[in-house]
């Protein structure tokens, strides 16, 4: 897939240096909404999330937000994203970050341990998340991207 850095407006709201805000920043890319605003949101529902016994730390907007919360899943409902699962217990890796396997449109992609945006499959990230695995599919080798764990989709 082809990459172009977008830090969702992040710098222009005045933050500086790396933070762990990849979700604060995917959402915006995606949702077209300002990064403070994105940012606001999140660290309202972080901040008023119930602490569990597995909680090892209060998460943040900045370092971590907990998608898998119902205030999260809700929100992003509220703000016109489906959630679409890719992986399933026990069903291996079926989608991969790759333009062929994902819809276009403004995606929010779920990866191993990251969020990241992808607009008319196109990622739009600070980084490039992916990584390129060879697969042996009935013995024709090919290379495939990042297991997509699933993907919230917006509306246009």
């Amino acid at each position: 897939m082809k990459f172009v850095w977008d830090d969702g407006g992040r710098k222009a709201a005045g933050y500086r240096g790396n933070a762990g805000d990849c979700v604060v920043r995917a959402v915006a890319i995606a949702s077209g909404r300002p990064y403070q605003d994105v940012y606001n949101v999140l660290s309202d529902g972080c901040r008023n999330q119930r602490t569990t016994s597995r909680s090892k730390q209060k998460a943040s907007a900045r370092n971590s937000v907990n998608v898998r919360r119902k205030w999260f899943r809700d929100l992003m409902v509220d703000w016109g994203f489906a959630w679409t699962p890719c992986m399933g217990i026990g069903t291996g890796c079926q989608v991969h970050l790759a333009d062929s396997e994902l819809p276009a449109g403004r995606l929010v992609v779920a990866v191993s341990k990251h969020y990241t945006a992808v607009i008319d499959r196109v990622i739009h990230d600070t980084h490039d998340p992916q990584r390129q695995t060879l697969i042996v599919d009935n013995g024709v080798q090919r290379f495939a991207g990042r297991c997509v764990y699933g993907f919230w989709e917006i509306a246009d």
